[in-house]
């Protein structure tokens, strides 16, 4: 059976290992903060207390960390647990000059180095619905499959090389819909409120009309039942806004209305939300 290795037991990497384990497939994990990895010991995973004990003999090694920064120091860290030839898939979102830093010190370690980034929150973490947007070589998928399966509803494959960055490209134009449409639903309640309108009445109005979907329809909810409990935090938002604006700059596009969310994301950081759902952009409309 395919021996997985989490490193990263947050908002999305704790449902995800938990997926694996009920999938059948040994698990080991580690996380900085080691209260976070302990629950799932229960669940049957080994929590490890550190990176190269959490990597050791696993076929897959999986980093779900907050930022490029973070998953290069783990991997560096588990460096004594690794060896050439086992597949790393990569799926934290870090941006597509981060891809190139990580498969460089996958090559170092001679590990196969797989891109794959996720469409999707904490709910299709624990679900197992994420959608997974994978660049890397065939000989990896194998080893991946069940993985994947236990992961996702589907993978897409869009690339035989992992240093492309296909996977990460392809979230930054993805993810940065549903940065920006939150922040779009934000505005729009507050400023009903500043109006003297009742923010229920914009629900009406798009409820059941062209403009309506699922997304408008929870984070509306939330917004207006004061639930904040974070799905992807504010603080998360602000770090992947700054990654697609950089995105689009090395590639000549002007991205201003992400620009516009991340300033409001800066804001509602700063007023204290940092660690609330993204949704509480909503605040940074007031003083």
């Amino acid at each position: 059976m395919t021996g997985v290795a989490v490193l990263g037991t947050g908002i999305m990497g704790a449902p995800m290992a938990a997926n694996l384990l009920a999938a059948g497939l040994p698990v080991r994990v580690w996380n900085r903060t080691r209260e976070k990895a302990q629950p799932l010991e229960a669940a049957g995973a080994v929590v490890a207390g550190t990176p190269a004990e959490a990597v050791d003999g696993a076929d897959v090694v999986i980093t779900m960390l907050s930022d490029a920064g973070a998953v290069h120091d783990a991997v560096s860290a588990a460096a004594p647990g690794l060896r050439a030839g086992q597949v790393w898939a990569q799926m934290s979102t870090v941006g597509v000059g981060g891809v190139t830093r990580l498969a460089e010190l996958a090559a170092a370690h001679g590990l196969t180095f797989v891109d794959a980034p996720v469409q999707g929150t904490r709910q299709p973490a624990e679900q197992g619905t994420l959608i997974i947007l994978a660049a890397g070589p065939g000989q990896a998928r194998q080893a991946l499959e069940p993985v994947f399966a236990a992961l996702g509803q589907r993978t897409l494959w869009l690339d035989e090389d992992g240093a492309s960055g296909a996977g990460s490209r392809l979230k930054m134009a993805t993810v940065s819909f549903g940065i920006s449409l939150t922040a779009v639903v934000a505005e729009s309640l507050a400023l009903a409120r500043g109006l003297g309108v009742d923010p229920e009445l914009v629900r009406e109005v798009i409820v059941g009309g062209p403009m309506d979907s699922a997304y408008f329809q929870v984070k509306s909810r939330a917004i207006l039942d004061g639930s904040f409990e974070p799905s992807f935090t504010v603080r998360n938002a602000e770090k992947d806004t700054g990654l697609i604006v950089e995105a689009g700059r090395e590639a000549g596009v002007r991205l201003d209305v992400v620009a516009a969310a991340r300033e409001r994301f800066r804001r509602a950081d700063a007023q204290g939300h940092g660690d609330e759902d993204m949704s509480a952009t909503y605040f940074a409309s007031f003083d």
